[in-house]
């Protein structure tokens, strides 16, 4: 059966898909056109759950729908960016806009390097109830961007026992230590439990 994912990034379609690879994993835009949906949880696992939900209803429960919010937190500044780390620089900001501008709020406190971490939540919509699942990954935010790979905040982000950001990484490291890839580990957990 095919797992539907509540996402068109583009990014974040090939991680869950490398990282989900016994799986059929298709974006929900292949299946519907592509709607608003109003993310307006308090929390990564509330909005991720909004997402699965409205797509999950919006394909009338004939997919399971998989959903993931995450962002990066920053301790120092009141845990922000966090739920709002992808319009951190406004409603239509690029990665490169949210990258500068918490490189910008880095600066203006005169911090080269501070503790940082990203979650990861995801929910699936069955028709069993919506099961969840969240990932961690601990470390630090430079203030400024190195390497090209990964993408959101990834050339800012030193993880714990690296020396590189994961826009320096190469892609199998950060599959394996990544908060996405912890999320989704647990969730092919309950993937392989239900029924499909």
């Amino acid at each position: 059966m095919k797992i539907v994912l509540a996402s068109g990034n583009i990014g974040k379609v090939k991680e869950i898909r490398d990282i989900l690879r016994d799986f059929e994993v298709i974006p929900y835009s292949e299946i519907i056109k592509p709607f608003e949906i109003v993310e307006n949880g308090k929390t990564f696992k509330e909005n991720a759950i909004i997402k699965a939900k409205a797509v999950y209803d919006k394909l009338n429960g004939k997919y399971f729908v998989l959903a993931d919010d995450s962002g990066i937190s920053v301790p120092i500044l009141k845990n922000a960016p966090g739920i709002y780390s992808k319009r951190y620089a406004g409603d239509n900001a690029s990665d490169k806009d949210n990258l500068n501008k918490l490189i910008h709020e880095l600066k203006k406190r005169g911090l080269k390097r501070t503790k940082a971490f990203y979650t990861a939540a995801t929910a699936l919509a069955t028709p069993y109830g919506v099961f969840t699942t969240h990932g961690f990954m601990r470390g630090e935010v430079i203030d400024e961007a190195r390497g090209n790979k990964g993408f959101g905040y990834d050339p800012m982000f030193i993880p714990k026992g690296f020396d590189k950001t994961l826009g320096e990484l190469d892609e199998s490291i950060k599959q394996k230590i990544s908060h996405r890839f912890k999320a989704l580990e647990l969730m092919k957990i309950i993937l392989t439990t239900i029924k499909f």
